[in-house]
């Protein structure tokens, strides 16, 4: 047993002798202290990059969490306004939101104001804890009113754990720290000379999915509804849906797209609508033609927009037929 793994069950142990003999009132407290001190690495500095007149990102260049990366799998952008900066998605741990908050320092003479969270999965707000550490548990942190939900519920502490063993534990020390303040489809916050726009499409990636659209940039943060050379995990998600959302999307006039993972350019919605029509419409085809599931995923990969992208599309091989199952179910639930 490494030093790490020792000091992590000698806690456990002391912490679960503790509690047995500790007053009710206390054990909150107490529990928290304990997170706060078995934590795990500091995660190293990433670049903060600008992409628009307002918008600033820090770019994960990875897809998916190891423990090699530390669970650094999500952008994390930052919206300078005169009235300070707004975080739109902190990131999988307290450490990663730790991290964001020094480049943050450094390029920046102001205090994040506020926080959004583009929909519940836990490497888009697991951050939050390092934010409310730094500037106070009354700081506004905003989603859809469902991610409120679900973060309050199972997928709060649920993520958490996932992402401890994800990344062999090196985000110890993160707490649940939910959104607080629901936005819906067509809200507005406004700060000084910076008006940010909530779309919310229905069911796509999650059913709670929040787009978030800079006006003065002509830019929107996408989220997990678009990706760049990733499939987006469609386990609580729906094709239709996405190719209805992106839709909607092209009406507001933007012309540059910042998704959740990967980096932002004007093809993103395209890239992802090719994808996601190779994968949905030979599933759908193959409904009305009476065919099987596993004709349906030899009708996919042989799908020119679909075989264009297999070879740079992060988890192409190992994911490929848990989409075409997705696609083929949906389609298949379509058609009655």
């Amino acid at each position: 047993m490494n030093r790490r793994r020792f000091l992590q069950s000698t806690a456990a142990f002391s912490t679960l002798s503790a509690i047995e003999f500790m007053p009710w009132q206390t054990i909150g407290a107490f529990a928290r202290e304990v997170d706060d001190f078995v934590r795990g690495p500091v995660v190293k500095d990433h670049p903060l990059l600008q992409v628009s007149k307002h918008v600033w990102m820090i770019h994960s260049p990875d897809g998916f969490p190891t423990p090699e990366n530390q669970g650094m799998m999500c952008n994390i952008t930052f919206v300078n306004t005169a009235k300070g900066l707004i975080v739109v998605d902190s990131g999988a741990s307290v450490q990663i939101g730790e991290m964001a908050i020094r480049q943050a320092r450094r390029a920046f003479k102001k205090p994040v104001v506020a926080i959004i969270n583009t929909h519940y999965h836990g490497d888009h707000w697991l951050g939050n804890h390092a934010y409310v550490e730094t500037y106070g548990e009354s700081l506004p942190i905003y989603a859809h009113p469902g991610t409120i939900k679900a973060v309050q519920g199972v997928q709060g502490n649920m993520w958490r754990t996932l992402m401890e063993q994800w990344t062999n534990q090196a985000t110890l020390g993160t707490r649940v720290v939910p959104p607080t303040h629901p936005l819906e489809h067509g809200s507005e916050l406004k700060y000084g000379d910076v008006t940010l726009r909530m779309h919310h499409f229905g069911t796509v990636h999650t059913p709670y999915d929040l787009c978030v659209e800079v006006l003065e940039d002509k830019l929107v943060l996408v989220g997990d509804v678009a990706m760049d050379r990733r499939i987006a995990n469609m386990d609580d998600g729906s094709y239709l849906g996405t190719l209805k959302a992106y839709e909607g999307l092209e009406k507001t006039g933007a012309n540059l797209w910042l998704p959740g993972h990967g980096k932002a350019s004007a093809q993103v919605l395209q890239w992802n609508r090719e994808l996601f029509e190779g994968i949905y419409r030979p599933c759908e085809q193959a409904i009305k033609d009476g065919l099987g599931l596993e004709e349906a995923k030899k009708l996919v990969l042989r799908d020119s927009r679909v075989a264009s992208r297999s070879l740079d599309t992060k988890g192409f091989d190992s994911n490929i037929g848990k989409y075409v199952s997705l696609a083929y179910l949906e389609a298949e639930a379509a058609g009655f």
